[in-house]
């Protein structure tokens, strides 16, 4: 079966790309963990087992045990799915909010380009953890809160990122032609100019879900974020940190997951970016 010429197209440029392969594979293992993950686990995560307190890997627990004696592996595949889900859907709040802010900045222009473009750079200015607990303050404690918070801390960064997309294709001929022909402002944004904005804005939001895995998991260990029983793996660093002198498994392994699900959409958005760069060819 003949392939469409967009799919020939990314796997070559994808061939050129060893960082994006990587990413890919590491970002395919992850979505199937987060689908698959809680039938794999071996145990329920919330058993407890208290005569296998504390216990490394070992039979029947093959990454050990926590204070409670839960099972770490059942824990870390359970806790794929929220983690992951997180992310994204963080990042697709932030991405969405920064879009029509920047697309509306950029287009609009003059005083009121300016206006918002000052407000973005106050809230830039305040760091992405500390935005967010200012977020968390108001809303309350929970994933809910801090998946908002998430968001709205992305949302300048992705802002500036659209703004600057549309700077740029508001001055290509196709733009002045529709405007020339008098297209409504509705259809030079949503036909002409944010179509061409997407490849941009999802290269960066690819790169923030990362970020924002990570940021998720600050939360939760700061306990702001996911509470217990979650298998969250920020909860999890949290809970077991006092017990890692006695049994470092409990803080290595949900550490390492946040490791590797951040590096997986890290080198796929680099990976991503590469693809969709016009002087990259097949």
């Amino acid at each position: 079966m003949c392939r469409p010429v967009w799919v020939r197209r990314f796997v070559s440029r994808l061939r050129h790309s060893p960082q994006g392969a990587l990413g890919v594979l590491l970002v395919a293992l992850v979505l199937t963990a987060t689908a698959v993950g809680p039938a794999l686990a071996p145990h329920n995560p919330e058993t407890f087992h208290p005569q296998h307190r504390l216990q490394g890997p070992m039979q029947g627990f093959w990454l050990g045990t926590d204070q409670f004696g839960r099972d770490l592996l059942s824990r870390i595949l359970w806790g794929t799915r929220p983690t992951v889900l997180f992310g994204v859907a963080a990042t697709l709040l932030g991405t969405l909010l920064g879009t029509v802010v920047g697309v509306l900045s950029g287009y609009a222009g003059g005083w009121l380009d300016d206006l918002i473009m000052r407000v973005m750079d106050g809230m830039l200015a305040v760091p992405g953890l500390l935005f967010a607990l200012l977020i968390i303050t108001a809303l309350g404690t929970g994933t809910l809160s801090a998946l908002v918070a998430v968001g709205m801390a992305f949302t300048p960064g992705m802002a500036r990122v659209a703004r600057s997309a549309t700077l740029a294709v508001r001055t290509q001929d196709y733009v002045k032609a529709a405007v020339a022909r008098g297209e409504r402002i509705t259809y030079l944004v949503f036909r002409e100019i944010l179509p061409n904005v997407l490849a941009a804005m999802v290269v960066e939001g690819s790169i923030r879900i990362a970020f924002a895995v990570m940021l998720g998991a600050s939360l939760s260990f700061l306990g702001v974020g996911a509470q217990p029983p979650s298998s969250d793996w920020g909860l999890m660093v949290s809970e077991g940190r006092a017990y890692m002198f006695r049994n470092p498994w409990v803080v290595v392994w949900p550490g390492l997951s946040i490791a590797v699900v951040s590096i997986a959409f890290n080198l796929f958005g680099d990976g991503l970016r590469d693809i969709l760069n016009p002087r990259v060819t097949g």
